[in-house]
């Protein structure tokens, strides 16, 4: 244990951006309430600040290895641009074909759109809000026309961007397709189809209880505790070489295997990420696979992408399927057009309608509840995406540091926000982000 320590105090840095990565909350702010009060959208933008600028850079503007400080803020509006830069990745590859186009009608109007800040009677303008969200990048997408679309800081139109969790709902997406063809049982316990499992947490949860993140799982996310169970985790995920005497799991897979039990599966939703892993591994058993694989022949082929994506990976090449997806802005926009269209895109049917329909009714709202996510009262989980169960009946993709892909069927609106707030926790920016969402919504209704 005293090795495992020394190699956590080492990698320390390390530890923290995957933990950002994969989508969990910081418990202990990254700089104090006065410190980050200074910062704004305009003077923390990475080309103001000179990071990574010049050829090559002064060595106070380098970002990288093997300082491992990179997800400080304000260096991190240049990281989330940059992963493969810094940690190894894998190719989620969008095939030899021509790139299917977006149309496109941009309407500046948008920008002015007046909405009132939730528990406030302050109003802000949409344009406004991009700035105090920290916004990289947004995408508006109107029955699948392109009516907004900006980029700023070190987001370039041409640029991939971590999705952070936005990752775990386009596992669950691939899960829940599995599901409604027959090829994955989410009734089955994970044990059944990965044997490895048997005797962790995760063996006698059912394929659904991981999918809807109701697992009874001692775990612990506290990282003002140096003993805590994430800090093991983290350790078991840096892809850097480990020292020659630790003796810690090294890798996603060894580290599920020793997840133990606590409580009973099913009673209560709590958002843990090793729940996507298992997923991931569960994918990749059901269908020979490994996610990059699997994500690139049943999505971004089929897409008309126009960017290859990518995937973080640990030391043995397993992709991060909690969290290490980083992709372009409008391929996420094809990802939510896809989902608006109940699994249709430029003429064909990808998957069945009945994955949307499964994901938009949502799940046990009551186990939800538990959590106690204030921001989003009444809704639910359902295969890794957020269900607000709100009057266009909505739901969403989110990844920490305000990362989300927003669908409203009721106006037929997609959002994609990439974004990099110095506060990891969305609930931070939803007072904002929501409401600005439905005005959007309600004044694209009533333009058309």
């Amino acid at each position: 244990m005293k090795t495992l320590k020394s190699y956590l105090i080492l990698n320390l840095q390390v530890a923290v951006v995957l933990s950002a990565i994969v989508g969990f909350f910081f418990l202990q702010p990254l700089h104090s309430k006065d410190e980050v009060q200074k910062w704004t959208s305009a003077n923390s933008d990475p080309r103001i600040l000179g990071w990574m600028q010049g050829s090559p850079p002064p060595s106070e503007k380098l970002i990288g290895q093997p300082d491992s400080n990179y997800f400080s803020f304000p260096k991190l509006r240049w990281t989330v641009c940059h992963f493969r830069e810094l940690l190894p990745t894998k190719q989620v590859s969008r095939g030899l074909g021509v790139p299917i186009p977006l149309k496109k009608d941009l309407d500046d109007r948008i920008d002015e759109v007046v909405f009132t800040l939730w528990g406030s009677e302050e109003t802000m303008t949409w344009k406004d809000s991009l700035a105090a969200n920290f916004t990289d990048g947004i995408l508006v997408m109107h029955k699948g026309t392109i009516v907004y679309e900006r980029y700023f800081a070190a987001l370039e139109e041409d640029g991939k961007h971590g999705a952070m969790s936005m990752t775990k709902s386009i596992t669950g997406l691939l899960a829940e397709i599995l599901v409604v063809e027959g090829k994955l049982d989410d009734s089955a316990k994970v044990s059944e189809i990965v044997p490895e499992l048997a005797s962790s947490a995760f063996g006698d949860a059912t394929v659904r209880q991981v999918m809807d993140m109701t697992t009874g799982l001692k775990y612990s996310e506290d990282y003002s505790d140096p003993n805590a169970d994430v800090w093991i985790y983290n350790a078991a995920a840096n892809p850097l070489p480990k020292p020659p005497d630790y003796e810690g799991p090294r890798s996603y897979y060894e580290y599920l295997q020793t997840v133990q039990k606590q409580g009973r599966h099913g009673d209560a939703f709590a958002y843990k990420t090793i729940n996507t892993d298992t997923l991931g591994w569960i994918l990749a058993k059901i269908t020979g696979q490994d996610l990059t694989k699997l994500l690139s022949d049943r999505i971004w082929r089929q897409i008309g992408a126009e960017q290859d994506a990518y995937m973080t990976v640990d030391s043995i090449g397993t992709p991060f399927a909690g969290g290490g997806l980083s992709a372009g802005l409008r391929d996420l926009g094809r990802i939510g057009q896809l989902m608006l269209n109940k699994g249709a895109l430029n003429g064909e049917q990808i998957f069945p309608q009945e994955v949307v329909d499964n994901i938009r009714k949502g799940a046990n709202k009551k186990a939800f509840a538990k959590a106690g996510y204030n921001t989003l009262a009444g809704g639910s989980y359902r295969s890794m995406w957020w269900v607000l169960h709100n009057e266009h009946e909505a739901y969403a993709a989110r990844g920490v540091h305000g990362q989300t892909i927003y669908i409203d069927p009721t106006a037929e609106m997609v959002i994609v926000r990439f974004a990099s707030h110095y506060q990891a926790k969305n609930g931070y920016i939803d007072p904002t982000s929501l409401p600005a969402y439905q005005a959007v919504a309600e004044y694209l209704m009533s333009k058309h």
